[in-house]
Order: structure tokens, then C-alpha cells, then sequence
């Protein structure tokens, strides 16, 4: 039996405030398992979670509960200099993000690959004047062909993004953040299916796909 990528289970992150009366300012809400290489695409609207769901898949934020398996390795047992062995988080700013850290690292275990098979792309810049689209794709497609999972997270804001996705991507996960500030993750195997729901559509504006 072959073992997934990566298995996202009953995983929560509970932001709060108050010392006593403890009060839940933002909660996400994660579950789900992607067994083989793949192009996933995410979108979703400022502060829904999508950098805090990729900071807990690559063990830079520590969940309230549930847990993130890479590989067959929860990531957040891993020693914190290893886990970029399992997973990869490549933020638009490059920069440089703490580990929470809850246990003391000899307490964790070792990696158990050498390099990363999770690669996550927090929207990247894509320059449309001088073929840098072309590259990243190229570079998206050859991590696949290696075996490795990737994830590209856009923020639509012009036409060349949605075409990006519908060429690149192979499945779909809108962040969605409702109004008690709960987000919670929908899937889909297209942009198109995905679009179908009116919260999606309303995200997307003047891009969103004919229905």
C-alpha cells in the first residue's frame, strides 16, 4: 500500500484573545488527502488562511489540533531544521519565518527524505514581458514529473492569472472564510466546477467562468 504526499487530518488552527474569557478571533479548518504528484491550485480572499494553511503543512505553525503527514511523516515531530526536507514554503516576500517551537529538538525525530516532496508557491510574482511565465510553469510541471506535489496559490487580479491556473493546475481548493470567522477549505477537479459556487463567483469578480 503506497503512502499519500499528503494527508491533512482534522486539522484546526484557533486564533485567540483574552486571558480568562478566552474569545476565538479566526479558526481554520482543514481535512483532506492528495495521494500522488499533482498541481493543485488555491485561491481565496485576503486573511481566509491560505498562508496559515501552508505554514501548518510546512511545520512553521504549530495546529491547535490535528496533524499533517509529508510523506508518511507528521511534519510537526519533525526537528525543526529537517522540515524543509519534507515540505517547502516559497513566500512572495522570500522572507524568513520562525519555527513555533513546543518541544525541544532532540525530542523530534529525523527527516525521513532528503529533499522536499511538497512545494508551496504563496503567490509568486509572474512577469508577463519577458517569457517568466513560461519558466515557472516549466519548473511547476518538471516538480510533478519528479514525483512532487505542488501547490500554487494565486490571487486573481487580472485575466493572465485565471488562464496561469486553467492551464497549470489539476484540482482546486477555495479558503473560505464565513461570518463568524471560520474558514473552512472546498475542493474541486476545476476552476469551472469550482466557480459554480456563488461565494467563489463572488471572489472572482468580472473573471469568474461562464457558467
Amino acid at each position: 500500500m503506497s503512502t499519500s504526499l499528503l494527508r491533512v487530518e482534522r486539522l484546526t488552527k484557533l486564533y485567540q484573545r483574552g486571558m480568562i474569557q478566552k474569545q476565538t478571533t479566526f479558526s481554520l479548518e482543514a481535512d483532506f488527502e492528495i495521494a500522488g504528484p499533482s498541481i493543485v491550485g488555491v485561491m481565496g480572499a485576503n486573511g481566509a488562511g491560505k498562508t496559515t494553511m501552508f505554514e501548518l503543512i510546512t511545520g512553521g505553525n504549530l495546529p491547535s489540533s490535528g496533524r499533517v503527514l509529508v510523506a508518511g511523516q507528521d511534519i510537526h515531530r519533525v526537528r525543526y531544521g529537517e522540515r524543509d526536507r519534507l515540505a517547502l514554503h516559497y513566500h512572495q516576500s522570500y522572507q524568513l519565518r520562525s519555527f513555533t517551537r513546543n518541544r525541544p529538538n532532540f525530542m523530534l525525530e529525523h527527516a525521513a527524505k532528503d529533499r522536499a516532496k511538497v512545494h508551496l508557491f504563496d503567490e509568486p510574482q509572474f512577469n508577463t514581458q519577458d517569457g517568466y511565465i513560461g519558466f515557472m510553469l516549466d519548473f511547476f510541471r518538471k516538480l510533478r514529473a519528479d514525483g512532487k506535489l505542488v501547490f500554487l496559490c494565486l490571487h486573481p487580479n487580472e485575466p493572465v492569472h485565471i488562464d496561469i491556473m486553467n492551464e497549470i493546475c489539476e484540482r482546486f481548493i477555495f479558503v473560505n472564510k464565513d461570518e463568524n470567522r471560520v474558514s473552512r477549505l472546498m475542493y474541486a477537479d476545476s476552476l469551472s466546477e469550482l466557480s459554480r459556487d456563488a461565494r467563489v463567483r463572488t471572489y472572482l469578480g468580472k473573471l469568474a467562468p461562464p457558467l
